[in-house]
């Protein structure tokens, strides 16, 4: 058996981790669903539900990795058995990094084009309906999918092949900083804008308007838990790298911090463009690849501006690509592969898996596999997305759900304590229980309300209406317009 690769410093774990959290979602979702839901009120709640669901997981994921220097299947053969039931939870970490990344790889491609197309000045002279026209170009052209996607997937493989310390450390170390940076200079920019958009975004996102809607806390709830990664046996993984002299509440506050931290100065960076151009907050792809061009089209130093932002946007995917392709090849090391071998095997597969998810959306796929109807989840007929809804509404959620519910009720106390008083000056930390309380019984509350609502057992409408009873009235958006 090899022996366990370690990270060289504290620090290289929590910028690995950090950057394995800080993703594309960071940057497109959290600012549509901070807008959606009014604001200011919404990030007081949004920090609330990562302090009581978020926080607590990451600390149980990466307290069962640190333990047992083992990915998540093997370390829960480790802790209850090679026959345990348990394993199953390992065994779903693995298939959504697995299947994550086959789609996250296309949309990490769109990225890579248009970061080229910000480099050779695309978007100056374009005409308000040609920025949609773009898009759709490039959403429906497989061999344009294809190629940025496999050109995605050669320098995460590239990256993961090198290893914990010559591989993923050595790249986070650049890439990491070099993603703070740019948000700064993105912010500087911001307070430049004309119209008083800077200060229009900071009333917006830090001044409570007073009011909420039952919706706004299910968003919360489910982007506090799943914009850490949890689930899918990434902090896991990269928590079994992890010295035993860390103090493992710390350092998963400061991965949440930083986490947190990314997605409130997108936030500041998108509102301020928005406001100050009069443009419009649409959702995910919608908002980076066809509502900021058009914005940067209109700014002095556009140009500038959009190649940050994509780089941005290309270090964020790379980084948090880097720890899904490292879950399944970790969990071919411990099965004695040699790092090179497995890295290779899980790198073309999830490519092979690329394929048909880069193919999916284009004529050629709709004229050749119009029959196909596996997986056909609510309709999710086009293969990217049967991939997507498979892996972010049922795996991650129900991986999330076992290992708040293992780490809370089925390991020994003895291990969960001393694991989290390495570091520490006191033999129980004041904050030991109530970290047990959110893992044990708040977080498999919550994710289990998600999953049931997901699987139609709970209603959604109903849900919604005993919140709006609970906070008594709604938000309106308009305000931060005057």
């Amino acid at each position: 058996m090899q022996e366990r690769e370690q990270w060289g410093s504290r620090l290289a774990f929590v910028l690995a981790a950090a950057g394995s959290a800080i993703g594309l979602g960071n940057i497109w979702k959290f600012p549509y669903i901070t807008h959606e839901n009014g604001g200011g009120s919404f990030v007081l709640l949004y920090l609330f539900c990562i302090a009581i669901v978020g926080l607590p997981v990451i600390i149980a994921e990466m307290m069962v990795g640190r333990a047992t220097k083992k990915s998540p299947v093997a370390a829960i053969e480790e802790l209850s058995g090679k026959n345990s039931p348990w394993k199953i939870m390992g065994l779903m970490g693995v298939a959504a990094s697995f299947i994550i990344l086959s789609f996250y790889a296309v949309v990490a491609g769109w990225v890579m084009h248009y970061t080229y197309l910000a480099f050779s000045d695309s978007f100056s002279g374009m005409k308000a309906n040609q920025f949609s026209e773009v898009f759709n170009q490039i959403f429906v052209n497989p061999w344009l999918n294809f190629g940025w996607a496999t050109i995605f997937m050669a320098i995460t493989l590239f990256i993961v092949i090198g290893g914990v310390k010559d591989g993923i450390e050595k790249a986070v170390k650049i890439l990491m900083p070099v993603l703070i940076v740019i948000m700064i200079l993105l912010v500087i920019n911001s307070i430049f804008l004309p119209n008083n958009g800077f200060e229009k975004a900071l009333k917006f996102i830090f001044l409570p308007t007073g009011g909420l809607h039952g919706a706004a806390i299910l968003e919360a709830l489910g982007h506090a838990f799943f914009t850490l990664s949890l689930g899918m046996g990434a902090m896991l993984t990269y928590g079994s790298y992890l010295d035993d002299k860390t103090n493992l509440f710390k350092a998963g506050l400061i991965v949440v911090a930083l986490d947190t931290i990314i997605a409130l100065l997108a936030c500041i960076i998108i509102f301020s463009i928005m406001f100050a151009y009069g443009g419009k907050v649409s959702n995910g792809a919608g908002l980076v690849f066809i509502s900021l061009p058009q914005e940067f089209a209109k700014m002095n130093g556009g140009y500038f501006v959009s190649i940050a932002f994509f780089l941005l946007l290309f270090f964020a995917a790379l980084t948090s690509a880097i720890s899904l392709l490292e879950v399944p090849v970790a969990y071919l090391i411990d099965k004695g592969w040699a790092r090179k071998k497995a890295s290779f095997t899980m790198g073309i597969s999830i490519w092979l898996l690329s394929i048909p998810c880069a193919l999916s959306n284009s004529e050629f796929w709709k004229n050749k596999f119009a029959s196909v109807t596996m997986f056909d989840f609510k309709e999710k007929t086009v293969f990217f997305n049967k991939m997507d809804y498979l892996a972010s509404n049922w795996l991650l959620p129900l991986g999330g759900l076992l290992i708040a519910v293992y780490v809370g009720w089925f390991i020994s106390d003895k291990l969960r304590s001393e694991q989290f008083k390495i570091g520490s000056n006191s033999e129980r930390p004041f904050h030991y229980i109530p970290w047990v309380f959110f893992t044990a019984v708040v977080s498999p509350i919550i994710v289990s309300m998600i999953i049931l609502i997901e699987a139609e057992v709970i209603d959604k409408k109903a849900i919604n209406q005993f919140f709006d009873g609970l906070v008594g009235s709604k938000t309106t958006i308009k305000q931060i317009h005057k």
